[in-house]
């Protein structure tokens, strides 16, 4: 796929693109304030859904310029960048075109489908990947990532083995135990994933990992991870800020999913004081372990982290996966906290401090607040109608992404509600949803 280019604002752009030097904007001193001036920071989005959408409007805010790059015309973020493009991110050669091109300060990964050879490529030429190039190849790869977690910071996680074959998976599933998950090293939202209850299940789940793995890259076979399904109670979300201060977590966040994807979260979630130390601790370390392998490969290692931790039912915490830019569940924080994890996230990567103040909630004391995905199911434009009935309950809001189709589902929208429980709380926000119309045309 050709690269295609839409430029909105081009005409200052490009008579200054040509001369400029990344070197020219260390990440210590970044030029803020005239985007379309040829010293300004330029950050590259590659993925430019909902959740790059609101970290865009908060670069821009501070005066830097964005380009939103994505497989498709019309995303979110695409909509309110200086400019945009359309191309293969998974292609090598389209993604190196793309940099030497737009010439970005700072690269923003927003999906996982990218020739990660030339993030690295792009960091070894002064360019600032966020949260670097070394921290998104670990993320991507369950069996790195776990290594790191257990083996090197020892984090507490579930029992687990990996496997290149069918017979190594077989012996990694009886070392376990059954039941057990059997997952690829290269996925996201739970695909190719599968929970295996005897060794007859076997088979199967390894067909479900070749066949639902992120191939770009990995070869014919992907290796997968077996997993003791751990007696889990519940699910948190510890957004953790690597930043020019240090790193600090917000409060935690709770969460439902449904096959493997958020549906709706709440924050703070209800966490006894020992089990909230716990939580904090294991995500910092998770942090700061990759915060400390981004510096030593001279990368800063800046930006929004979500660490995912399972609570079993015996109280006990397991570290389990770390996104390592903002997460879908923390989309509650636009109405929870005094900086949302977008406006954290922006702070981060320009190398603006990030301290403990930033990350406060600006609800009342005692009030929790809730959001909730509406996923849309048609084949066409999603058109919403009575927004204004839907947001009449106070401590109520909105996200609608103005993604151009559906096809099959797709998380269309959110909404966000405050109310003095988390209980409460959803079933407001859940209110706003139910209230709104939805065609797909």
């Amino acid at each position: 796929m050709p690269i295609r280019t839409m430029r909105p604002m081009t005409a200052m752009t490009n008579e200054n693109s040509p001369s400029r030097n990344v070197s020219d904007s260390a990440p210590a001193n970044r030029v803020l304030g005239t985007p379309l001036g040829a010293r300004s920071t330029r950050v590259l989005f590659l993925g430019a859904g909902e959740l790059g959408k609101e970290v865009a409007i908060e670069l821009m805010r501070l005066g830097a310029w964005v380009c939103a790059a994505d497989s498709y015309a019309g995303a979110p973020a695409q909509q309110v960048a200086h400019e945009f493009r359309v191309l293969d991110m998974a292609n090598a050669a389209e993604l190196r075109a793309l940099f030497d091109e737009v010439k970005p300060d700072i690269v923003v990964p927003e999906v996982e489908a990218i020739a990660t050879s030339e993030l690295a490529g792009a960091a070894a030429r002064g360019i600032q990947v966020v949260p670097s190039a070394e921290i998104a190849a670990i993320c991507m790869d369950r069996e790195r990532l776990r290594v790191l977690a257990h083996e090197e910071l020892g984090l507490p996680t579930t029992p687990y083995r990996f496997a290149g074959s069918i017979e190594e998976l077989r012996a990694g599933a009886e070392a376990v135990g059954y039941p057990c998950v059997v997952k690829p090293v290269m996925s996201s939202s739970g695909h190719g994933q599968s929970v295996v209850r005897s060794a007859d299940a076997i088979d199967a789940a390894w067909t479900e990992a070749q066949e639902g793995r992120r191939a770009a890259g990995e070869g014919d076979v992907s290796r997968v991870i077996v997993e003791a399904l751990a007696p889990l109670d519940y699910e948190l979300t510890v957004l953790t800020v690597s930043s020019s201060a240090g790193i600090v977590a917000c409060a935690p966040i709770g969460q439902r999913q449904e096959s493997g994807d958020y549906r709706e979260s709440w924050q703070p979630a209800a966490v006894p004081s020992p089990l909230l130390e716990q939580a904090d601790r294991i995500a910092r370390a998770a942090v700061e372990g990759l915060a400390a392998k981004a510096k030593a490969a001279g990368e800063t290692g800046w930006g929004v982290f979500g660490v995912e931790l399972f609570v079993l039912t015996d109280g006990s915490i397991l570290f389990n996966e770390v996104s390592p830019r903002p997460h879908d569940t923390g989309m509650v924080t636009m109405i929870s906290q005094r900086l949302s994890e977008f406006a954290l996230h922006a702070r981060a990567i320009l190398g603006l401090p990030v301290t403990q103040g930033h990350v406060a909630l600006s609800i009342p004391d005692g009030s929790v607040a809730a959001s909730h995905a509406i996923v849309v199911e048609g084949d066409g434009e999603a058109e919403f109608s009575d927004v204004a009935a839907a947001l009449a309950e106070p401590g109520t809001d909105l996200r609608i992404f103005a993604k151009p189709e559906v096809h099959g589902h797709r998380r269309m929208a959110v909404t966000l509600a405050v109310s003095d429980s988390a209980g409460h709380a959803r079933a407001k926000a859940a209110r706003v949803a139910s209230a709104l119309t939805i065609d797909v045309r």
